[in-house]
């Protein structure tokens, strides 16, 4: 069964890395793993981003005043000459195609030409590109098939950054590339272009990541940036002095297809996701992801130690152990994100920990199950069904060899039994001795007792053994005391029926034997052997029919519980000194 259980164990649990690693390896909780990190995202943020930086809102109001988007070009010019001490003006608008009248582009366009401050946005096709937003996924190479630019007229009188938005496949905004390869040439991102021009050290975020690709760090929802309506700046109701040194953003806020869901915010309108990237890079932030070695030896160490624990303690232990490392763990890489910008992923570590934990305590279940099996089959013929459950449930173990310990011993022989046999057949000798012995045997475990062998008509019972029984000297003369009143009945059935006088003679002792697993690796008893063992057999062979005899330590202990008289001293066989013992005569309370 060992053998079995340990087979089992490790197919099970080489069967729990692999289901793990194929986890692993198919991104099969990317989902899972990602709700997380959009969780830390969101509980992270400082919701003060930089005091630089300014949106424009082409809001639902400006709409209303100014008409159906898009303006005419001639719009944007007073609101350039009133934000003109900006340090950095980005429109998040791209203006593809000529006006139908070319006088507004010229003029669109020589605003511009009087300004080096100003940003028109581009995007790149990449090979995938199917709209504007492009869902890149891992391994493409990020190489423009073309680049998509403002009129030359207006493209020409502004710096330029692409606005491609780097989606994942649920459709959220966690990454932006800061720098994309065209067929004119790199091209850096709207955001990466802003912070640089407003002289933000940014060169260094270009050599961390091949793809120049980056985790935003977002510190802030929309309501979170000093946004004002473009209709307010158009009317010169903004003094002039409030853009002075800043970022100013000019994008969409009205209900449209420019927004997004992202981390913080289901429904983002793109020009506040350019305002948090610019945010980051002008504090230098960065997010770190745990490399994937790292997560996959994490993996690995918290199922073997899982596996170790959830042995070597009780499953309630285990549980809690599991239920506050899961806590900590959670917990532990929120505080690794928020403080360093370190993202530790606690998926897979926690699936091999729950997977690992409940293959095994499902085992270790069924083998505590098999064993209390065993437990109750070995041991129900011989110890009351209260201590084969007590045992079974505490999973103490009967040591090897034998220990010392305290028992009241009990021992019994059938008087009368040689006649009597003379007078059956074979077969009826049996049934007499079945009949018998099932009857002190239904005694003997209700008292707690445990059958420790039948010798041809006689009978061994020891009590406090192998578990600890309380008060186990009154429930080994209680024991006696029921064995006498039901041979009574029996008595007379054999008197009338075979006409031969039964009885039993009872003694008791208790004392300190050495009691356990004794004999040879080829057939091992339990028992208990020392003098005291010997003590209560000559007891026993003292008595008289249907008497108990008890020794002088037994009747100090049980005086209070029933009545005895004082049977002298007795020279016992085998002892140097006389030894004093009590009858039993009545029954007169439990120690309960």
């Amino acid at each position: 069964m060992k053998k079995f259980l340990r087979g089992l164990i490790v197919v099970g649990n080489m069967l729990v890395l692999l289901l793990c690693l194929v986890l692993f390896f198919s991104d099969s909780l990317l989902k899972l793993d990602r709700a997380i990190y959009d969780f830390d995202m969101k509980k992270s943020m400082s919701q003060a981003p930089h005091e630089d930086i300014i949106v424009i809102d082409i809001d639902q109001e400006s709409l209303d005043l100014l008409g159906t988007f898009p303006w005419p070009r001639d719009v944007y010019i007073p609101l350039l000459e009133n934000i003109a001490e900006a340090k950095v003006i980005a429109f998040d608008i791209h203006f593809p195609t000529k006006s139908e009248d070319p006088e507004m582009d010229e003029a669109f366009a020589e605003a511009l030409g009087r300004m080096d401050n100003v940003i028109i946005p581009s995007y790149v096709e990449l090979e995938t590109f199917f709209g504007k937003e492009t869902k890149v996924r891992k391994g493409e190479l990020l190489k423009g098939q073309a680049l998509y630019q403002s009129i030359p007229l207006i493209a020409e009188a502004a710096e330029t950054g692409h606005i491609n938005a780097a989606i994942d496949e649920d459709g959220v905004i966690r990454r932006t590339w800061l720098m994309l390869d065209s067929p004119e040439g790199p091209i850096p991102s709207l955001a990466y272009r802003t912070a640089q021009m407003y002289g933000a050290d940014v060169e260094h975020y270009l050599n961390d990541h091949p793809q120049t690709e980056m985790q935003i760090k977002y510190n802030g929802v929309t309501r979170d940036f000093m946004n004002i309506p473009f209709y307010m700046v158009l009317n010169g109701e903004v003094p002039p002095e409030t853009f002075q040194d800043r970022i100013v953003l000019i994008g969409m806020a009205a209900a449209g297809d420019d927004a997004k869901p992202t981390p913080v915010e289901s429904h983002m309108y793109l020009v506040y996701a350019h305002a948090n990237i610019i945010d980051q890079l002008l504090h230098n932030e960065k997010i770190t992801m745990a490399p994937k070695p790292v997560l996959l030896s994490l993996m690995i160490i918290m199922l073997l130690l899982t596996i170790v624990f959830t042995w070597r303690t009780k499953p309630i232990y285990s549980v809690m152990l599991v239920f506050l490392f899961s806590i900590i763990w959670l917990y532990g890489q929120w505080l690794s994100f928020k403080g360093l910008s370190l993202y530790i992923s606690p998926v897979y570590p926690l699936t091999a920990v729950y997977t690992a934990f409940f293959l095994n305590i499902a085992l270790k279940t069924y083998s505590e199950m098999k064993q209390k099996q065993f437990i109750t089959k070995q041991f129900g013929r011989y110890i009351s069904p209260e201590l084969v459950e007590q045992m079974a449930d505490s999973g103490a173990e009967l040591p090897l060899g034998g220990v010392r310990k305290e028992l009241s011993i009990l021992f019994l022989d059938i008087r009368g039994f040689t006649p009597l046999s003379e007078k059956l057949l074979p077969e009826e000798v049996v049934d007499f001795l079945n009949m018998m012995f099932d009857m002190i045997t239904s005694e003997a475990l209700q008292n707690k007792g445990m059958i420790d062998k039948f010798i041809g008509d006689a009978a061994m019972i020891l009590f406090n053994a192998p578990l600890d029984v309380p008060h186990h000297e009154y429930y080994a003369v209680k024991t006696a005391w029921d064995i006498q009143r039901g041979m009574e009945q029996v008595r007379q059935e054999i008197w009338a029926k075979h006409g031969v006088e039964v009885s039993v003679g009872i003694g008791i002792h208790t004392g300190e034997v050495v009691v356990g697993n004794i004999g040879s690796y080829l057939k091992v008893d339990y028992t208990a052997i020392g003098d005291h063992v010997n003590t209560a057999a000559r007891i026993e062979s003292n008595t008289e029919a249907n008497q108990i005899l008890v020794s002088e330590a037994t009747y100090e202990r049980t005086k209070a519980y029933f009545e005895f008289n004082d049977a002298g001293e007795k020279s016992l066989k085998g002892k140097s000194a006389a030894i004093r013992l009590f009858e039993v005569t009545d029954y007169v309370k439990s120690p309960e």
